[in-house]
């Protein structure tokens, strides 16, 4: 994945020190901010002055095109240690050895354990005494056998969220069962869908007490984006439908699919226009968009500047009220 470091090997002992160095920053800088550096050199987005005369290269630690080409390991009881301080995880999902998936697995047959004993030890233990393990997390997930839930670091243990097939009965109502989690883990833990989270479904965003948060997407944002994305490739149909409930994430399934619809190789960068019929819900999602530092954005204020915008093809991500389409009218 990395000629010029194949070329000359010492170049691999520079790149492990910067990614040491984020690993070591956890502490003083915050487990979030972190995570954050280290994702974006998951995602390939920071390079190295490996070429020629010095110039900068990307340093691609996964191979998100060709999946055959990373080597995946799952395995049980992950110790780590930092500092005086050792916790030992159940299991562990690891890509080309770097462990993106912590899962806490709790026994099925206590009535008064549940997933979220696994889940509140990974988010007040593990996160707390050995922060370091996770620089490089993707998600967490916490099972009792019966139910799954998954979290994003820092994700306070109330808003984990279970991941269910398309086809499956709702959780709320159907009672557990192995059958239903297994659908769950197939659902969520291949390695295509676990990459296709880092790569397309996370965010880094800032709330309005200006704190860094980390996002990750439902079940119900990754399959409606991914079909959205995968309709617009093929070309057809060009309409559809997506119904989701209040609170659902609509607005965030939105940035998710902008996102995906702009870094596709195949669409080269296309204009994304996103039209909503109310002033309110404008600002609403351009606050998440802003909030998230979505690149090349821009909100069309008045008619004669989405217009312009079209006409000059510019290839950005344009939010704007249906009502600019109509008849300007002097008041």
């Amino acid at each position: 994945m990395n000629p010029e470091i194949a070329a000359r090997i010492e170049r691999a002992d520079e790149v492990l020190y910067k990614l040491r160095a984020i690993v070591l920053s956890v502490r003083s800088d915050g487990l979030i901010r972190a995570n954050e550096e280290f994702t974006a050199w998951l995602r390939g987005e920071r390079s190295m002055p490996f070429g020629k005369d010095g110039e900068h290269v990307t340093v691609r630690l996964l191979d998100f095109d060709d999946l055959s080409r990373n080597q995946y390991i799952v395995t049980t009881q992950y110790s780590f240690r930092a500092g005086p301080a050792e916790r030992r995880a159940d299991l562990m999902l690891l890509v080309n050895g770097l462990p993106l998936v912590l899962i806490e697995a709790k026994t099925p047959v206590r009535p008064s354990v549940s997933w979220v004993d696994g889940a509140l030890q990974v988010h007040t233990d593990y996160e707390q005494f050995v922060p370091e393990l996770f620089a490089c997390n993707v998600f967490s997930v916490a099972s009792e056998g019966k139910e799954l839930r998954y979290g994003s670091i820092r994700m306070p243990v109330q808003l984990w969220g279970p991941w269910r097939p398309e086809d499956e009965p709702d959780q709320e109502t159907a009672p557990s069962s192995l059958a239903s989690l297994q659908q769950s883990v197939a659902g969520l833990l291949p390695p295509a869908t676990v990459l296709d989270i880092l790569a397309n479904f996370t965010l880094f965003a800032s709330d309005k007490k200006k704190r860094r948060l980390k996002v990750v997407c439902r079940y119900q944002q990754y399959e409606a984006a991914n079909r959205i994305v995968a309709r617009v490739v093929a070309g057809y149909p060009k309409k559809g439908l997506i119904w989701h409930f209040q609170g659902s994430g609509k607005s965030l399934l939105m940035v998710f699919a902008a996102q995906k619809l702009r870094m596709h190789p195949q669409l080269k960068n296309p204009t994304v226009l996103i039209v909503v019929d109310r002033i309110d819900l404008d600002a609403q999602i351009s606050a998440t968009f802003h909030g998230a530092d979505i690149p090349n954005l821009v909100k069309a204020e008045k008619r004669s500047q989405l217009k312009t915008l079209l006409r000059q093809d510019t290839r950005k991500i344009i939010i704007n009220t249906i009502f600019k389409f109509g008849e300007e009218t002097s008041r």
